[in-house]
């Protein structure tokens, strides 16, 4: 199954990311590297959050990455939240549909 970390950021989160960027990135490649995390980056123009791609048998992966997550502990995410995506498209898919 896939989920969905959807953040929403404070307006200063460009000034204010970067004394915890690095630690939110070694968080990041670490639940990649346990094969938890699939794919996240922040949202452009305008920049006012993030979304991140988990894959598991359940939301506890992303739900711990985002309380774990030194932007959210440091209130650079206003709001988080986890939710399911049914993925139906693609090599990655979790529940393939074909025509």
């Amino acid at each position: 199954m896939h989920y969905l970390l959807i953040y929403d950021t404070t307006p200063d989160y460009l000034q204010r990311r970067g004394e915890f960027r690095s630690e939110h990135l070694q968080l990041a490649w670490d639940a990649y590297d346990r094969g938890e995390l699939i794919q996240g980056g922040a949202l452009k123009d305008p920049v006012d959050g993030a979304v991140l791609l988990f894959k598991g048998d359940s939301p506890e992966a992303a739900e711990n990455f985002a309380k774990n997550d030194p932007y959210v502990k440091n209130g650079l995410v206003e709001k988080w939240e986890v939710r399911e995506w049914v993925t139906v498209i693609g090599d990655e898919a979790s529940n393939p549909v074909k025509p």
